[in-house]
This record gives C-alpha cells, sequence and structure tokens, in this order.
C-alpha cells in the first residue's frame, strides 16, 4: 500500500482475508479484512514563544507520525471477462463497495518542546489517538486458475476513498485521509459450487 495523503504519504505491507459468494457466473459478494504492518512519515514544524524575550524566540521541530492501517470493506465483484470458475480464460473483475478503515496514531516530537514556554501548532498534537473513515472502494484485478484445479492466481489494484473527512488534531494534514493505492497478488480457492443456477 501506498498512501498518498498530503503530508501523510508512506509504504506499507499488509495481508487481506476475504471471502466471495457467487450469485451467478459473473456476480458475486466479497467481504474482506485487512491489516497492514505501521509505517512512518516526518514533518517540520515551528514552535514560537509565548512571551517577549525567550531565548530563542521559536524552536523548529520535527514530528514523526506513525501509522498502523487496517480495513474492512463489503461489496460487489463482477467478472467482465470469464467468470468466477473459468478454467481456460484469464478472468478480468472489477470490485466496488463500502468500507470501515481505522488507524492507530502515534506522534513523537524531536526536540521534545516544553508548551508552557512555546505554542505549537494546533496539529499535529503529540500523544497516541485513533480515526475511523467510512470509505468507498474500488478496484480491478485479473485471475486464472492454475493447472486447471480450484486454485486460482489472482492480482488486484484497489484504492478507498474517504467519504467522510470530519478533523482529527492528530493528523499531520486533514485532507484526503486516507488515500491509499493498493497492489494485492494471492490465491482465491474455489472449495464448491453448483453448475445450476
Amino acid at each position: 500500500m501506498y498512501n498518498f495523503s498530503p503530508d501523510q504519504k508512506f509504504f506499507s505491507f499488509g495481508q487481506t482475508v476475504e471471502f466471495n459468494f457467487h450469485f451467478n457466473q459473473k456476480e458475486s459478494f466479497y467481504s474482506w479484512i485487512s491489516f497492514f504492518t505501521p509505517a512512518s512519515f516526518k514533518n517540520n514544524y515551528t514552535a514560537t514563544a509565548k512571551l517577549t524575550g525567550v531565548i530563542p524566540p521559536s524552536i523548529d521541530y520535527e514530528v514523526k507520525g506513525r501509522w498502523r492501517t487496517n480495513e474492512f470493506s463489503i461489496g460487489w465483484k463482477h467478472y467482465f471477462r470469464g467468470n468466477f470458475d473459468s478454467e481456460r480464460f484469464w478472468n478480468f473483475y472489477g470490485l466496488a463497495g463500502f468500507g470501515l478503515v481505522w488507524i492507530d496514531i502515534e506522534n513523537s516530537f524531536n526536540p521534545a518542546i516544553h508548551t508552557s514556554v512555546y505554542d505549537i501548532q494546533p496539529a499535529p498534537l503529540p500523544g497516541n489517538s485513533d480515526i475511523k473513515r467510512l470509505t468507498v472502494d474500488l478496484g480491478l484485478g485479473i485471475e486464472r486458475t492454475f493447472g486447471g484445479s480450484n486454485v486460482y492466481f489472482f492480482g488486484d489494484l484497489r484504492t478507498w476513498l474517504p467519504t467522510t473527512s470530519y478533523p482529527s488534531a492528530y493528523l499531520h494534514n486533514n485532507k484526503n485521509v486516507p488515500l491509499p493505492i493498493i497492489a494485492s497478488v494471492g490465491i482465491r480457492v474455489l472449495f464448491t459450487y453448483n453448475n445450476d443456477y
């Protein structure tokens, strides 16, 4: 995953467990849960003295942000080419759904700022917090069976578009959080199916 949110860009690795229920050859319901490794980014700010005569009158400080991102999503999967049990072709599919993203946030200051003497920026604040966002989830993917078995290799590209944007003082920038591109590879195992729809 690469997050494109302003002032909060980072790479992270993760895993997704996904369930598919096939209504017919072309249409499926999906649900997944994704967990990602913690990722870090840094930004620079300036704290100014509360009183005149304080030396130095301002201090530059760095804020290191650390995020751990997780998401739950449900939605629809449509096969534009092939179908869920095709054994002869590359399948091409699209995904559309709704998700809930939750992010554990940790901000640390370097150097530490004495807030009784200096005014720090309104955001980000030091310490720990978490945020939750509702998202629209979109994706495209391809897959192919492995040797005519019920095991399929797949690869897809996904994104989460935030639908809520309430501010948090722990974010370095509240615009477009989250805004990732996720590249996934994996296997899909088809357990049982009935050809009579």
